[in-house]
């Protein structure tokens, strides 16, 4: 599912405290500004179809998310459901400079505050 932005600008910052996100590595970019978002557990699909700046939402929690979202350039990572994020990919994240956000909230439920946050479907 992509999305962008209706209207003004959301930074990482918005996101963490209106979402109630957990921030597990590279703390100093909560001032990106998102571009929009992308929700998907399948990594080719989001090699396809994510975009610059955006912030995915996802179940995984392996170090190859981390390859993903440094590739595309997201803006962040968010995985949803509780899931335990392995140390690999923690790691990783901070080398590579990517934000990862973590949440017991359902990716259903994130979607649609983000949604609520001007970030559209598309």
């Amino acid at each position: 599912m992509n999305h962008k932005l209706e209207g003004g600008s959301v930074t990482l910052r918005e996101i963490k405290y209106k979402l109630s996100l957990k921030i597990k590595t590279a703390k100093e970019h909560l001032n990106i500004e998102v571009t929009g978002g992308y929700s998907s557990d399948l990594l080719s699909d989001v090699m396809a179809n994510a975009k610059k700046g955006n912030i995915w939402i996802t179940v995984q929690s392996h170090p190859n998310i981390v390859a993903v979202a440094s590739l595309l350039e997201l803006s962040a990572v968010i995985v949803t459901g509780g899931k335990k994020i392995e140390k690999e990919t923690l790691s990783r994240a901070e080398r590579e400079d990517i934000t990862i956000f973590d949440t017991t909230d359902s990716t259903f439920n994130i979607v649609g505050k983000l949604y609520k946050m001007g970030v559209i479907g598309g």
